[in-house]
């Protein structure tokens, strides 16, 4: 359980060195891994402990712990690869210290062969901790040292990817402010569940000078995902709101990726598409306007 290959269609696998969240937001109404990690929540599972079942059926009780046997996996993974990180978590969820965000962190950054992708709905932490790590990540370079890993690492890790995910316009002016505000050679947004229309042309540039003495890398978001809430109680995805995102990412040069219309795509006053993949991922019942799923031409340890 704390890595396999996945069905996600932006990435090739799952790493999840930490377990457990809380909800925060109105995108975490109907969380996927919830309902993944009650099916694993019996006595003796990777979940026990970690999630309540209610009438309302299950949800994170807010405990989280770091699975260690699973902390230095990457090291002996040879084939690159895009690694999901924490699909069942939430790195930057409070009940995890700063000193178990840096030794994550280290791993990643001696993993130079892969492509790691974060991705937090907690950009007040994200912002915080990459503050606290300084223009050179030195809290991350001493988490190395004391793992016995090289320390000398390129900071922001050029192979390391953090995204914000944002569901409306509210939620996603105030993660991406602080995203970019954050040390990280990529940047990215995932919209979804997409609940409402986002302008993301707020988030083109951002000054030079984000604070503590830190010089941006990156000075742009580099990559968007959209998708459409799928699962029991899934929401209504309007697709105009997926045909702004792309025409806003061509007109920045930003790659869109449009992952899936979800399980109650609508066009028009409430027109719904009824398409036979519950999930709204298969792209050859979408409109032709729809199928783009592009990548960011960033990425490695270079």
């Amino acid at each position: 359980m704390s890595t396999a290959a996945t069905g996600i269609q932006w990435t090739d696998r799952t790493w999840n060195p930490t377990r457990g969240c809380r909800r925060i937001s109105p995108g975490c109404l109907n969380c996927y891994a919830e309902r993944v990690a009650a099916r694993f929540s019996a006595p003796g599972q990777p979940y026990e402990g970690l999630v309540t079942l209610g009438a309302n059926g299950p949800k994170w009780n807010g405990r989280a712990v770091v699975v260690e046997s699973a902390l230095r996996e990457p090291l002996s993974w040879r084939k690159p690869q895009r690694v999901f990180v924490d699909s069942m978590s939430d790195l930057f969820y409070e009940q995890f210290s700063d000193d178990d965000i840096n030794r994550i962190f280290a791993v990643m950054g001696n993993a130079p062969q892969h492509t790691f992708q974060v991705l937090t709905k907690r950009t007040e932490r994200l912002l915080r901790w990459s503050q606290d790590n300084g223009p050179f990540g030195t809290n991350v370079r001493a988490a190395a040292f004391k793992m016995g890993l090289s320390d000398s690492l390129c900071w922001p890790l050029r192979n390391v990817w953090i995204g914000a995910s944002v569901e409306d316009q509210r939620h996603a002016f105030k993660r991406t402010d602080n995203l970019m505000r954050a040390a990280a050679a990529v940047r990215f947004l995932s919209y979804e569940p997409a609940l409402g229309p986002v302008d993301f042309s707020l988030y083109g540039t951002v000054p030079k000078d984000v604070g503590g003495g830190y010089q941006a890398v990156c000075d742009r978001i580099h990559w968007i995902i959209v998708g459409g809430e799928s699962g029991p109680g899934a929401r209504p995805f309007n697709i105009e709101w997926a045909r702004s995102a792309l025409a806003q990412g061509a007109a920045a040069s930003v790659p869109v990726f449009v992952k899936q219309l979800g399980a109650r795509p609508f066009v028009g006053e409430q027109s719904f598409l009824h398409l036979r993949d519950k999930k709204g991922g298969d792209w050859n019942e979408w409109p032709s306007d729809l199928r783009v799923r592009q990548m960011p031409e960033v990425g490695g340890n270079g």
